[in-house]
């Protein structure tokens, strides 16, 4: 029997995803539809680039409507007021040293994996360096498992 995937997320990222499965399938589902009827008046269909992509608009459309339908059903929404005492968990603003330079780290911000944003230091708890730092400490040294090797870290600070 396999598990259905969860989708763990803030409220407000949920809302965001709710509002986007709406808007496709109100607003661009009818723009789309537009396309593909206004391809067709322009003849013969084998030959007609613009139907081909209006079809493949709507291909990619339908697409993320399914997607979005799938994390939406799958959705664990997370609470980032729940109070998890001192440890690292989603919603946590996390700040570390690496244990072997000493060198600390911009401040990172751990979140569910629909969330993640690494560009802005928002990382998933899937991944490897949130995965580690889940459930830590202030003072826990945590290891990450890098393709370069292990990479050592030290929880200096977490906050909600």
């Amino acid at each position: 029997m396999s598990m259905k995937k969860e989708y763990r997320m803030s409220e407000e990222r949920h809302q965001e995803l709710k509002d986007e499965l709406n808007y496709l399938k109100t607003v661009r589902e009818k723009e789309v539809a537009e396309l593909i009827k206004e391809a067709r008046g322009f003849g013969d269909l084998s030959e007609n680039s613009e139907y081909d992509e209006a079809k493949n608009e709507q291909g990619k459309l339908y697409s993320r409507i399914a997607e979005l339908e799938e994390i939406l059903l799958h959705t664990v929404i997370v609470s980032e007021s729940e109070e998890h005492g001192n440890t690292v968990s989603i919603g946590s603003r996390v700040v570390v040293v690496d244990a072997s330079s000493g060198a600390e780290l911009p401040e990172y911000k751990v979140v569910g994996s629909q969330e993640a944003d690494p560009m802005h230091r928002a990382i998933s708890e899937e991944s490897p360096f949130g995965r580690a730092l889940m459930g830590a400490k202030e003072g826990d040294e945590v290891v990450v498992e890098a393709p370069m090797g292990e990479i050592r870290y030290r929880v200096v600070k977490i906050e909600r």
